[in-house]
């Protein structure tokens, strides 16, 4: 695992043992000319670490973030609206940001969008070759949400409720749609998730962004 979170942390900014964030690196422009390199780097570690603390960050939620001068901007996506408000008030707390722009998109509220991050998240890690992916080695106690069982992860608890510790791939669902977003250590790695999302009943469609070890963004994997 330790090799697998080295990566993250220099890819997605900020991969500890219950978090992985993302840098969007479309949305980072040059820093402002009256800053130093110095304090522009003090600025996104600091974003980074404030993020990288945030409890209400999990599996199902992608956070990416842009410099633009002293403005931070927050992209990605929320399965709960308390991490979009706890993401930017996090970031009000970095010294020398002047405004914090909060572009996250809060996920439907939907049980059939629970129902599938449940069962999408069972049939990704307990796969044996994804296990790794996952701090809880493929465990789903803490993917059934109140009442525990089959029946209450299907009944709406996962997202109140998410499996805690670290996860390389994060599991994105918006009214059926499943974008599968991390750092994988391989192509084949890759394709059983999209497979194992793209098998879930009820799914309409998946997109697999997951980033395989020692490729360039945008780079399609060897």
């Amino acid at each position: 695992m330790r090799h697998i979170q080295a990566f993250c942390l220099s890819l997605v900014l900020a991969c500890t043992p219950s978090l992985a964030l993302a840098q969007d690196q479309a949305a980072q422009a040059a820093p402002d000319p009256t800053w130093s390199q110095e304090d522009f780097t003090r600025i996104v570690t600091d974003v980074q670490k404030q993020l990288g603390s945030l409890t209400t960050y999990s599996v199902f939620d992608w956070i990416t973030f842009g410099v633009h001068g002293k403005t931070v901007v927050l992209k990605g996506f929320a399965s709960r609206p308390i991490l979009k408000s706890d993401a930017e008030n996090a970031l009000k707390r970095v010294k020398d940001i002047s405004t914090v722009e909060n572009e996250i998109v809060v996920l439907p509220l939907s049980n059939n969008d629970d129902r599938i991050r449940a069962q999408v998240y069972s049939r990704i890690y307990t796969q044996a070759s994804l296990r790794k992916y996952n701090a809880n080695q493929g465990s789903i106690a803490r993917a059934m949400g109140p009442g525990g069982g089959r029946f209450g992860m299907m009944a709406g608890g996962i997202t109140q409720n998410p499996p805690i510790g670290y996860h390389a791939i994060h599991i994105i669902v918006n009214n059926g749609h499943v974008t599968l977003y991390g750092v994988v250590l391989n192509t084949m790695d890759s394709n059983i998730a999209y497979i194992q999302a793209n098998g879930t009943s009820g799914v309409f469609s998946v997109d697999n962004d997951l980033v395989v070890q020692g490729s360039k963004p945008g780079q399609a994997p060897k």
